[in-house]
């Protein structure tokens, strides 16, 4: 070892050196190779097999192209935590793996690590560990969290007993959570199963991560959030957020009442939101993505779509549902927020068709996303022909909801006016007098 150098142990089963990214592809089959032996381990780039720190360039895009080799070569996916650290004054790149979905395959072959060497897994091994994975007492979801019925967010309960019984799906008369998570199969030994702390629990289980950008790039963000919490209390945050961020159109139907249209069907929107929650991998701890965009909505869950199908498959035909978490997806059926027939994505097709919406739907290795086109005209944003300067597109200028307004009821008043587009009477006065051009309003408005 050279003067001033720095090692940092030794190569393991469960700990991996590489002396670059350019080593990345045997980087990626020793990941799966320890994950598949240990569940976990990590992985240094800048760093000799003797342990000896020689440094690794981590430039701009380093730890996103990690990132992106990760997702892409090793199956099921993995979302390891992936940071630059510094060692005598040499950078390297830390990669912190974990995975309880074994077998890992690495560029479609599946390894084993023993010693600090990876070897190709014999079939009997592969196929052992393939029935495990597939077995549903492995599953995630129904094995036992730290979370008791004392943990349960009492707001998120009442809100889901309320639509279970107003939806006839729960007639049993219990209301303490202890009976009540029993009695759905989520508690065992006094303790929560993942599912019931998911939706129950106000816990990091779930993570909800929204955005505002300022064009349709993902580079100025406007406004972030992030929360955690439970799905039944992230699910209203995230439509709280898309509602607000929306543009609305007023119609009138011959009444000073106004009514008022979103750009996209709330139904739908929520119909993505609460898919993404429940049909995630969750076990993978990513977030939930709402990213809002100046012509479209993305709603983004990890976990790859079902192999064999496609988006158009629940969309166009009556096939049955394949569920990534169907117990989560039971407790959810009760309170009406999912149904259980494979119809999510048929619902949000017919309310975005029926609303004349454009929606596409995206299916990555290790992501599935729903996009949501704004604007209820459709067009791109820019001011359309006969909207006032300043008005959102799709959305109409107040002088012209006073005209549709007095349109449709020729009684109608100032007052009543003022009251449905929620401003003064003065101002709805100097909107009028702004109008005196137009001979029909001024006459009608003569009071």
């Amino acid at each position: 070892m050279s003067a001033g150098s720095v090692n940092i142990g030794s190569e393991s089963e469960t700990m991996e050196f590489k002396k670059s990214t350019g080593e990345m592809k045997e980087a990626i089959i020793s990941m799966a190779a320890i994950l598949n032996k240990h569940g976990k381990g990590q992985l240094y780039f800048g760093v000799r097999n003797d342990g000896e720190v020689i440094g690794q360039d981590v430039g701009e895009d380093t730890l996103r192209n990690i990132s992106r080799a990760v997702h892409e070569h090793i199956k099921p996916a993995i979302y390891p935590s992936i940071t630059k650290k510094t060692f005598g004054g040499r950078d390297v790149v830390e990669v912190s793996f974990e995975g309880d979905r074994a077998p890992y395959t690495a560029y479609s072959i599946p390894r084993i690590r023993t010693s600090d060497e990876d070897h190709i897994m014999d079939q009997e091994t592969y196929e052992d560990m393939l029935r495990q994975r597939q077995s549903i007492s492995k599953a995630w979801e129904t094995r036992l969290s730290r979370y008791t019925a004392a943990d349960v967010d009492r707001d998120s309960f009442d809100l889901y007993m309320r639509r279970s019984r107003d939806a006839g799906r729960i007639s049993f008369p219990e209301t303490d959570p202890s009976e009540v998570l029993a009695r759905l199969g989520l508690l065992e030994g006094g303790h929560l199963l993942n599912a019931g702390a998911a939706i129950f629990v106000d816990s990091d289980i779930n993570e909800l991560q929204m955005a505002k950008f300022a064009s349709d790039r993902k580079l100025t963000f406007t406004d972030i959030r992030r929360y955690t919490g439970s799905i039944l209390s992230l699910v209203e945050k995230a439509v709280e957020y898309l509602v607000d961020a929306m543009d609305w159109r007023v119609e009138f139907d011959g009444s000073p009442k106004r009514r008022e249209i979103p750009e996209i069907p709330v139904e739908a929107l929520r119909e993505a939101v609460v898919n993404a929650f429940a049909h995630r991998s969750i076990e993978s701890r990513q977030s939930v993505e709402i990213s809002i965009y100046r012509s479209y909505l993305d709603i983004t869950s990890h976990g790859s779509f079902p192999a064999g199908v496609t988006p158009e498959t629940f969309i166009h035909e009556n096939v049955a549902p394949v569920r990534r978490n169907p117990l989560l997806a039971r407790v959810l059926y009760y309170s009406k927020d999912m149904e259980g027939f494979a119809t999510g994505l048929k619902r949000i097709q017919g309310l975005c068709d029926d609303a004349r919406v454009k929606v596409e739907y995206e299916c990555g290795s290790y992501y599935f996303r729903v996009r949501f086109y704004r604007h209820c005209s459709g067009t791109q944003p820019g001011t359309q022909p006969g909207t006032q300067p300043g008005t959102q597109p799709g959305t109409k200028s107040k002088e012209e909801m006073i005209i549709d307004m007095i349109r449709s009821n020729d009684k109608v008043t100032r007052e009543e006016i003022s009251a449905a587009l929620g401003i003064s009477v003065r101002t709805t006065q100097r909107l009028i007098n702004g109008m005196s051009d137009i001979a029909f309003v001024a006459e009608i408005l003569r009071m």
